[in-house]
């Protein structure tokens, strides 16, 4: 099978107690069963505290939070666990996160999450990825043709996104609207190749009164974890588009465009990088502390981001003629 590593995959390393943020703040850690089991299992003081901390309900067990925090998140910033029993004694999620592998059956791309501080950094430097073969595949459950179409169209906006001179929103703009071409190429057909000039045409003549309200309010009756997150949205600061947020597009389409395999639903995806792209930048501060705040409450928040989906067709906040007239006021 084909493996698509993203540079930052292999660059990533955790830069603990340095960390301005903590994946141990905020979130309530989920803990497999087999960690689960042998930290039951553990003598000691240290095992006499995971039994008090860990709890289970509807058959997942999970930490329970004190303070906001994993209660094994120590003063100076590291996990007890670790600390005493080494890495590979961490949970799955605490071991793995913030890599992210996304598995197609007979091919998986690895990459990270923009929710963590040192993958955001990394991210916006640019990501690249490249292709290893290695033994083993599970078969491929999803419609090969329509994959394939995916696939190539991906790699032609990432192109266009390498290569234009066009502004962010500009960009945004033409990859509107060249989802909707993909979304309606008849069956047989290949994917057209990205024409910047028509598609930014069409989308001005689409676009119509730019309304940043509606998506604000979406985005506060979501669950919010942070209260960083909740003034953000209650005192938005939109500015001049900064160049840095090409690679969050980049970075949005490289991860979601190919989720669309399953449902045959790109354009709502794409709808999802575009109302992020203008939430980050309307939000204000540095770019690269905004968008892993919205990645840490809205992408690794599962409800959050499918309510984004299941609102695209319906929300006022993500009519096209919203998203392109935000984009292209």
């Amino acid at each position: 099978m084909n493996r698509v590593v993203w540079d930052a995959y292999e660059e990533f390393r955790c830069i603990a107690e340095k960390c301005p943020d903590s994946c141990c703040k905020g979130w309530i850690v989920d803990v497999d069963d087999a960690s689960a089991d042998y930290y039951r299992s553990l003598e000691g003081p240290l095992g006499d505290r995971l039994r008090q901390v860990l709890k289970t309900e509807d058959g997942a067990s999970f930490m329970e939070l004190e303070n906001d925090r994993c209660p094994m998140w120590r003063e100076d910033k590291l996990c007890r666990i670790q600390a005493q029993l080494g890495h590979d004694a961490l949970c799955k999620v605490c071991r793995e996160y913030p890599r992210l592998i996304m598995d197609y059956g007979d091919f998986a791309e690895w990459g990270v999450e923009l929710s963590c501080p040192e993958a955001a950094r990394l991210i916006f430097r640019g990501v690249t990825a490249k292709t290893q073969s290695v033994p083993g595949a599970e078969p491929a459950e999803y419609d090969r043709e329509w994959m394939e179409l995916l696939q190539t169209g991906r790699q032609r906006i990432l192109e266009f996104w390498t290569q234009t001179e066009l502004d962010v929103p500009q960009a945004l703009a033409v990859t509107l609207l060249y989802a909707y071409c993909l979304q309606q190429t008849p069956e047989g057909e290949s994917a057209p190749p990205v024409d910047a000039e028509h598609l930014l045409q069409t989308a001005r003549s689409c676009a119509g009164a730019a309304q940043l309200q509606p998506m604000l309010d979406f985005f506060l009756q979501q669950e919010i974890l942070t209260r960083e997150w909740e003034d953000r949205l209650r005192r938005p600061d939109p500015g001049s588009w900064d160049p840095r947020l090409r690679h969050l597009a980049q970075y949005l389409i490289r991860r979601y465009w190919l989720q669309s395999v399953w449902d045959y639903d790109l354009t709502s995806r794409a709808k999802f990088i575009v109302a992020a792209c203008i939430l980050v930048n309307s939000l204000g501060g540095d770019p690269v502390r905004t968008a892993q705040l919205f990645a840490k409450e809205i992408e690794n928040d599962p409800d959050n981001r499918d309510a984004i989906l299941d609102a695209a067709y319906s929300h006022p906040a993500f009519t096209d003629a919203n998203l392109l007239g935000l984009l292209l006021k």
